[in-house]
């Protein structure tokens, strides 16, 4: 079971189907798994790589459905959470990714750094069907603020 827990996990965090099947490491303090609540857990200084990102956070929780390990319904990173990939570094309190409607959520404090520019937000949505990325500041009544560089 935990294998198949593990496997379902692996294949989740690439959050880009296409690439669901290349190789994921993750390394934390603990990992537990709870059958009851459907949960697997990994806590404390966690690090995720998959050959097209890494993430780092305090705490990592893949959340599956009834159909088993396999169901992915969501995977939560949460505590000092950061994203990079080889074009760009995002950084936020909090990422929700729901694979049933590919969207990555990166909340809290969002600041998004490239070659481009930095972009600071409350909040960070991108629709990994459409390549659409919003940012908001989710109520919080400051603004979105962006510094890029020109070519």
């Amino acid at each position: 079971m935990i294998k198949r827990l593990l496997l379902a996990i692996l294949l989740l965090l690439p959050a880009l189907p296409a690439l669901a099947q290349q190789q994921v490491q993750i390394t934390a303090d603990l990992f537990t798994v709870d059958e009851q609540t459907k949960q697997a857990v990994f806590t404390g200084n966690v690090i995720v790589i998959h050959p097209n990102v890494k993430v780092w956070a305090d705490k990592v929780v893949a959340i599956y459905g009834e159909a088993g390990p396999s169901d992915i319904e969501s995977f939560v990173a949460s505590g000092g959470v950061r994203l990079e990939t080889s074009e760009q570094d995002a950084t936020g309190d909090h990422a929700v990714f729901t694979p049933g409607d590919q969207l990555l959520r990166l909340t809290g404090n969002v600041k998004v750094v490239n070659s481009g520019g930095t972009v600071d937000a409350g909040e960070l949505v991108v629709n990994l069907d459409t390549n659409v990325s919003t940012f908001t500041n989710s109520g919080s009544g400051g603004r979105v603020t962006g510094v890029f560089t020109s070519q």
